[in-house]
């Protein structure tokens, strides 16, 4: 389930979303419900992202999962502005996951479509009273894990999203895999776990996608969450694309 980004060095994160093999990205949300992206982002890129979860004045309100049931650890969202490098790929990547979005919502019988510009959808969001930003950064020390959940915060839904881990997995922290679970119908859930390495990315289902069967496509449904730490720290950046209300 990996693509690769060429020369991703020499090039600013939204050029490198444009060079990346969409068509294997599609063929693997198609096929598993997500994708990983090797190396969007750079080790520097990452650490310094990471370093600024501290700067309050970035964020607009810090969840403790503990305190909602979620899990353990916590995260903070973005306020707008965003910052120019959480922007730039919002802005990039929604753009190549159109045309999925749009054909998943066809396949299950869902009539809303996706414009083609992140701003338009934006703009739609925030009609229907969801002005809210949506990216985040999420901290996790060791014994800290994230409940299998669904990011959706009111009724325009954009169904793709991507987390970047911006840990280095066995350096930083140990533990803390990704993990997906599709609840198809009648049957038992299936568990898929994604290995990342630091700058990773991973593109997957907000909450349904289709899956074709003897009868045609049916519709599963998708959860995502993290397993538990065994020791060090981990961050990771959450890039969805509706606000919130």
């Amino acid at each position: 389930m990996r693509t690769s980004s060429s020369q991703q060095n020499q090039h600013d994160p939204a050029q490198r979303v444009g060079t990346l093999d969409w068509d294997a990205i599609t063929h693997d949300l198609d096929a598993q419900g997500c994708a990983t992206i090797p190396g969007l982002l750079t080790p520097a890129e990452c650490d310094a992202l990471a370093a600024r979860y501290g700067d309050d004045a970035l964020y607009r309100s810090r969840i403790v999962m503990g305190q909602h049931g979620f899990g353990r650890g916590e995260y903070k969202y973005f306020r707008y502005p965003l910052p120019a490098l959480v922007q730039a790929l919002r802005t990039a990547l929604y753009p190549h996951l159109v045309p999925v979005a749009n054909r998943w919502h066809a396949a299950m019988g869902i009539e809303r479509r996706f414009p083609p510009e992140h701003a338009s959808f934006l703009d739609e969001c925030h009609r229907a009273g969801q002005r809210r930003p949506t990216p985040l950064l999420l901290a996790y020390g060791e014994g800290d894990y994230n409940c299998l959940h669904q990011d959706l915060y009111g009724t325009q839904v954009f169904p793709l999203q991507v987390a970047i881990l911006l840990s280095a997995p066995g350096a930083s922290f140990t533990g803390g895999e990704f993990v997906m679970t599709a609840q198809r119908p009648r049957m038992q859930s299936r568990a898929e776990v994604v290995a990342l390495a630091q700058g990773d990315a991973v593109v997957f289902a907000v909450s349904q996608r289709p899956v074709q069967g003897t009868r045609g496509p049916y519709r599963v449904n998708m959860r995502h969450g993290v397993s538990r730490l065994r020791s060090g720290t981990r961050h990771t950046l959450g890039i969805i694309f509706h606000d919130a209300e």
